[in-house]
């Protein structure tokens, strides 16, 4: 109250101390009154005029200070200094000359141009084949500073690294076998027109679209089954060196949704190295027999009765027929041996495969045969290509499963392959890996096609 008493006129600050002694006393009152006070547009108007007279604020003072502006003549002659370099990336094409790449990337370069016409290693690997990365750096005037060309080896585990860069003395060229390194994809997408399409569109590898396919097919048929708005999703590796991409590699884990049915695939590796995918119940999917023995086909004639194209009678049909375009790779349903490799009349050239004491399929009309008499084959392996030999109006696969010499239904007989549960010992690994998928997989639907985190 000291700075009161000392600037405040001594009524007023009577008043006050009334003031304050009645707010002690009745605290209640005093605030309900304020708050009437304040409500009805009144207030202490007054006394608030003479407190702000009575206060004195202390002066304003204006300091004013030179800056100095910084010398911008360093800035600019470092600049000035600076090199600019141009950065270019391409794709090889089969038996490309490097004079050839060189103008694609931009480069405008004869001593570039003579040492790619010139080296050993340049020669060797620039116009081998096509599709390699190719990356080229440049200067201010179009001269070629450095050169690195990149291609998966054959081993499926490294790379090839080919750098070409300008020194003193000219161009030096090295090349490097290096590791590749793995990293996780995902994708998914919904069937609109077909399976292929729609992972097209989703950026799938071509390899992995197929690899799924191989997976599901004693699960889904992808020639007859499939409708608008099936979904899948995936998980898969894709191989790289120096951060770019190689290589596809191995389809991880995978979801189908057929007709509102959920199939999935997940791989599985024992410490033992040996691998294999399984459902979610732990079942492996990999049967005796593959559902299709092509991998991109379409069934064109079924197990029935039908008109014979050639002689014009109904006759049974005892096969499936499969269009496809000569030339395509027919593979063996199952592991087995050729019992034979030749012609046979109407057949023309076809191949039998004996899978067990039972059970045999046929494979005609092929153009060519890839295997012969006596030979032991594996799930997969390619054995011919379709053709028009025999009784054939145009180019496509007979395909016949055979039980004790009678004639089966393909597309039934081989679904009835037995499921063979995971190994008791691994059960507890396999929970594990199977919950990891789960989560990965309910992630990976959720990469729409028109992201894909691109």
């Amino acid at each position: 109250m000291q700075y009161w008493e000392n600037h405040i006129e001594p009524g007023l600050l009577g008043a006050a101390r009334s003031i304050q002694r009645t707010i002690q006393s009745h605290p209640r009152r005093v605030l309900g009154a304020l708050a009437l006070l304040l409500m009805t547009g009144a207030g202490l108007s007054f006394a608030v005029s003479s407190l702000e007279s009575a206060l004195v604020l202390p002066p304003t003072q204006v300091v004013v200070e030179a800056a100095p502006l910084a010398t911008l003549a360093p800035q600019i002659e470092a600049l000035a200094a600076q090199t600019m370099t141009l950065y270019r990336s391409e794709v090889s094409r089969a038996n490309e000359t490097g004079v050839h790449l060189l103008k694609r990337l931009g480069v405008v370069d004869f001593d570039a141009a003579t040492f790619l016409r010139t080296d050993a290693l340049a020669r060797q690997y620039l116009g081998a084949q096509g599709g390699r990365k190719v990356s080229a750096q440049a200067d201010a005037n179009n001269n070629l500073q450095k050169m690195v060309v990149r291609w998966p080896s054959e081993d499926a585990q490294t790379f090839r690294r080919l750098t070409i860069t300008r020194q003193d003395a000219g161009f030096k060229s090295t090349i490097e076998i290096l590791p590749l390194v793995r990293s996780v994809r995902m994708a998914s997408g919904t069937i609109s027109s077909s399976f292929f399409a729609s992972a097209d569109a989703a950026k799938v590898p071509d390899s992995i679209s197929a690899q799924l396919v191989e997976v599901f097919s004693g699960e889904v048929d992808f020639h007859r089954s499939l409708r608008k708005g099936d979904r899948f999703s995936l998980v898969y590796d894709m191989l790289e060196g120096d951060g770019e991409f190689m290589r596809a590699g191995r389809l991880l884990n995978a979801e189908f949704v057929n007709a509102g049915k959920v199939s999935q695939a997940i791989w599985f590796q024992s410490a033992q190295g040996a691998g294999n995918y399984y459902n979610s119940k732990g079942e492996s999917l990999k049967k005796n027999f593959l559902a299709s023995p092509m991998a991109f086909s379409r069934v064109t004639s079924g197990f029935a009765m039908r008109l014979h194209p050639i002689w014009n009678t109904w006759r049974a049909h005892l096969g499936v027929d499969y269009g496809a375009a000569t030339g395509t790779p027919v593979r063996t349903v199952g592991d087995g041996v050729v019992e034979f490799a030749g012609t046979q009349n109407g057949l023309g050239r076809v191949i039998l495969v004996r899978h067990n004491a039972t059970q045999v399929t046929v494979y005609a009309h092929l153009s060519k045969q890839t295997v012969k008499t006596g030979q032991r084959v594996v799930q997969g392996q390619t054995i011919g290509l379709v053709g028009a030999t025999g009784w054939a109006t145009g180019p496509h696969l007979h395909f016949e499963f055979r039980v004790n010499g009678v004639h089966q239904d393909p597309l039934t007989a081989m679904r009835r392959s037995p499921v063979l549960p995971i190994e008791p010992n691994l059960r507890s690994a396999f929970e594990n890996q199977a919950k990891k998928a789960k989560e990965l997989l309910a992630q990976a639907s959720l990469v729409q096609v028109a992201t894909m985190n691109d």
